[in-house]
């Protein structure tokens, strides 16, 4: 007596896929600590060749597009209509995690996988975008690739040098297949008339999810920044026992002043209702000058400020350039700024907040909205006029880190979120 297997549903069918990829673009990119997927390197092109080929095995058409940008497509009846867009970038930190990134790239090829199997057929196509370039690790730039397509990267941005090789971003483009003439140009690469919506899944990469135990969340905002990737404090050197306090130069305390000093109108924004948050991620003294018997001469550093609010971001950082001139005279020391860099917020587009806090009632899930501390390609494609909106997924440890533990359960409710309403605003 023979038996019939049952076909598996289709959201095993998704489920499996999703397994499948992560752990493939785990064993492909890991570093022996996390994951390194290099913008413009070969980790990432690895991840787009990989997502590449199973959107082809899947039947999808695919294309990289003038950004080098790979673009899955499910075609519309109507090709006047402007396309749905989903997607997210490729790219990690050095030694990071599996699922910044790629969640929201596997959720657009679960959902367009679906819609191929069924036969649905939509009015407006389906556009999935596995972006290149979102991390700022490499170059001190971030959002390159998104940038890129909107014809917002400057002669600056492009010849800013690569973290590790020195070489400048452009070159790194080119060697990945970009137009890097038409992006030099300030062309833009991608109409917004063209893109009806952008919809993005990602993880969070903060405790709130964890904290509130919500699986998944919509995106109210994404905050905005201003960065120096490496100020310089110049002091003098010179014998830790023989200069008095009053009469060093010391580069270390200097800093240290600045830092703490930051840090109490940081807090004093806080309590007056501001947004704001402040990082000191990279400092150090030079390995080859330093020793413990030598007062430090120079010292470099990362200043990163973060808000919602572009004047609280423009008044913390009139403070900031207060408190260097200010340290700087008391202390004999200068504060040299390299190039500000800036990134502006952007707000989520009310209409699909709504629709997608709708979408998770109707799924049975609380609808809690929360802004994103951490920035997103969603604000370059807000800020370019595209009505934009942001899933989250609960994600432990945080994320920039090996440790980012995302559960499929959460990660499969965000996924059946983003299909629903590709299939409704599509249909």
């Amino acid at each position: 007596m023979s038996t019939t297997l049952a076909r598996p549903s289709p959201p095993l069918l998704g489920r499996a896929l999703a397994e499948r990829l992560f752990d493939r673009l785990r064993e492909a990119t890991g570093d022996g600590v996390g994951i390194t997927r290099e913008s413009y390197g070969a980790g990432e092109s690895l991840a787009l060749d990989m997502v590449e080929a199973e959107a082809r095995a899947r039947g999808l058409h695919t294309a990289r597009d003038a950004g080098a940008n790979l673009v899955v497509t499910l075609a519309g009846s109507d090709p006047s209509l402007p396309v749905i867009a989903c997607g997210s970038h490729l790219d990690s930190v050095p030694q990071g995690g599996n699922f910044d990134g790629a969640a929201g790239v596997i959720g657009g090829l679960m959902a367009l996988s679906r819609f191929q199997e069924e036969g649905f057929a939509p009015r407006r196509g389906i556009a999935l975008y596995a972006l290149r370039g979102e991390e700022s690790a490499w170059f001190g730039r971030a959002y390159m690739g998104s940038a890129a397509l909107f014809g917002r990267l400057s002669a600056e941005d492009l010849a800013t040098p690569h973290v590790n090789s020195g070489r400048p971003l452009i070159d790194c483009m080119r060697e990945a297949g970009v137009e890097v003439e038409r992006v030099a140009r300030g062309e833009r690469l991608l109409d917004p008339a063209t893109i009806a919506a952008w919809l993005e899944i990602h993880i969070e990469q903060g405790p709130v999810l964890v904290a509130r135990n919500l699986p998944v969340a919509i995106v109210t905002g994404i905050r905005g920044n201003i960065r120096h990737r490496a100020i310089e404090c110049v002091g003098e050197a010179g014998h830790s026992g023989t200069i008095p306090r009053w009469l060093r130069r010391d580069a270390v305390f200097a800093t240290a002043e600045l830092i703490t000093r930051l840090d109490r109108h940081w807090r004093t924004l806080l309590e007056r209702g501001r947004d704001l948050v402040v990082t000191s991620g990279i400092i150090g003294t030079d390995p080859a000058e330093h020793a413990l018997a030598r007062i430090p001469g120079r010292l470099r550093f990362s200043m990163e400020a973060r808000s919602q609010s572009t004047e609280t971001l423009e008044a913390f950082y009139d403070l900031f350039l207060s408190e260097c001139a200010g340290i700087g005279e008391e202390r004999g020391v200068e504060f040299r700024l390299d190039r500000r860099l800036d990134s502006a917020p952007a707000r989520m587009d009310e209409g699909w907040i709504e629709r997608l806090r709708a979408g998770l009632r109707a799924m049975g899930l609380p609808d809690e909205p929360i802004p994103s501390g951490a920035g997103h390609d969603a604000a370059v494609f807000a800020q370019a006029g595209i009505p934009s909106a942001m899933i989250f997924v609960r994600n432990q440890h945080g994320s920039h880190n090996p440790a980012e533990a995302m559960e499929m359960d959460d990660f499969m409710l965000g996924a059946e979120l983003l299909e629903r309403s590709l299939r409704e605003a599509s249909a």
